[in-house]
Formats: C-alpha cells, sequence, structure tokens
C-alpha cells in the first residue's frame, strides 16, 4: 500500500514540476503524467480496497 501510495506521489510531483516548468515540456509530458497519476490511483485504491475486504 505504501508503495503505491508513494507512486502517486511521485506521479504528482512530476506533475506539477511539469506544470511550473512550463513551456514545451509541460505540453510534451502533462498529459501523459496525468494518465500515469489517475492509473496510479486507481491501482492504489484497488489495493485499499483488498485489504479493508481480506482484512476482516
Amino acid at each position: 500500500m505504501f508503495i503505491a501510495l508513494a507512486a502517486v506521489v511521485g506521479a504528482l510531483g512530476f506533475g506539477l514540476i511539469s506544470f511550473f516548468k512550463g513551456g514545451e515540456f509541460d505540453i510534451k509530458y502533462s498529459n501523459e503524467a496525468m494518465r500515469w497519476r489517475v492509473l496510479l490511483q486507481a491501482i492504489a485504491l484497488g489495493i485499499f480496497f483488498l485489504i479493508l475486504w481480506f482484512g476482516r
């Protein structure tokens, strides 16, 4: 779970750096960073729900 959360934070950080850097770098990587963040959030939520389900 902690690895999944760290991956989400890393993707979010990369997206923020891309946003603040701006220019061509932002145009090239901002959408890709958002897609990765959404995917990693979905994986983290899936892991969280599995932990809740099997932790009963």
